[in-house]
């Protein structure tokens, strides 16, 4: 499988498409972005559920692979199976967030490993990228590590009370009835099973655009995904490019690991996910890495997630290196997308890496 990147990432970057199995086979993609043959530290990118690593090359702002590669490091994309730019969101066998921490990150950081030697490994997930990871590293999959930057949330899942009513008995009506949401209403159109779901999407979005409301009420599932202000009119006239399908059947995962407030393991009857911690946060003393948990001071997708796991880490794990800083005036999405975000998010993402360099 080959993935064709829907711009050049960087003027003078070569991107080296890496065809990689997750170790149940699944077909992922991983791309390796430099601009030179030199040494330098790479930095994993994790994208969210529904997104892909494009949101990480967004053309007409500063992305963050421009940033990095400009920083002195070498950015790897990884499309692990929740990517909008491979099919299982619609098609083949369903998955688990489970699936993610045991097959797909670790397998990623394995084949950057074998091809990076002895230099330095960071992580930057975004999302579910970030909770995932949270519980490959309690389960000891990806030691190691030379930091980690986890956007939005991590090991404790917080939605606000109404996102959470919503989450709870929206999606469960919703799951009765169709298995994913789709973005794009270009794609569906006026005559369709889901206009009725865009038109309820719309009501009170700040965007008449029905893709723009259905994204930016982060597909019906609880909260909003983005600060509408934030993005440039280009990013915005491109979110059903960088947004697919978000699949119904995954909800009672999320659902599972908001409730407890903690990284829950989905499959619990399953001996071959055994290896995965039953509740993540219980295992935090297993992370050998500093950590920089990372959120935008009008976060509705996870609220205070991330200043939660802050105070819960430093309280009961005191012997980790954890920071915790907010972004004042973004939201969730918008973070990584936004038109000043190169200046406002990526600058403390950069601090953080240096430090540990």
């Amino acid at each position: 499988m080959t993935l064709t990147p829907l711009h050049p990432p960087h003027v003078a970057a070569q991107v080296e498409e890496i065809p990689l199995r997750a170790g149940d086979g699944t077909l992922l993609e991983l791309r390796r972005v430099t601009i030179d043959n030199d040494a330098r530290p790479a930095v994993l990118l994790l994208h969210g559920h529904g997104a892909s690593s494009e949101m990480f090359t967004v053309p007409g702002i500063r992305n963050l692979v421009d940033v990095l590669l400009d920083a002195g490091y070498e950015p790897w994309l990884l499309d692990w199976r929740g990517s909008s730019r491979l099919p299982y969101n619609e098609k083949g066998p369903q998955f688990s967030y489970d699936d993610v921490a045991l097959y797909d990150i670790p397998a990623a950081v394995d084949t950057i490993r074998a091809r990076i030697g002895g230099q330095k490994l960071f992580v930057v997930a975004h999302c579910i990228g970030a909770l995932t990871l949270s519980l490959s590293m309690t389960a000891g999959l990806v030691p190691g590590l030379s930091g980690v930057v986890a956007h939005g949330v991590f090991l404790t899942p917080k939605l606000s009370s109404s996102a959470r009513l919503r989450a709870t008995f929206g999606t469960e009506l919703l799951r009765t009835r169709i298995d994913t949401i789709p973005s794009d209403f270009r794609k569906v159109g006026l005559w369709s099973k889901y206009t009725p779901v865009f038109a309820w999407m719309s009501r009170r979005s700040p965007c008449s655009d029905p893709t723009c409301a259905m994204l930016h009420g982060n597909w019906g599932l609880g909260g909003s995904l983005f600060v509408h202000d934030n993005l440039d009119l280009r990013t915005h006239d491109r979110l059903a490019d960088l947004l697919g399908p978000a699949p119904t059947w995954i909800t009672p995962h999320l659902r599972r690991v908001e409730l407890a407030h903690a990284v829950m393991r989905w499959n619990d009857y399953d001996d071959r996910y055994r290896v995965l911690p039953e509740n993540a946060l219980e295992h935090a003393h297993r992370i050998d890495t500093p950590l920089l948990l990372l959120s935008g001071s009008r976060n509705e997708a996870w609220f205070d997630s991330n200043k939660l796991c802050y105070d819960v880490l430093t309280t009961r794990n005191p012997e980790l290196d954890v920071k915790y800083v907010e972004v004042p005036g973004y939201g969730h999405l918008d973070a990584i997308i936004g038109r000043g975000a190169a200046l406002d998010v990526f600058s403390p993402i950069l601090t953080f890496l240096d430090e540990q360099t």
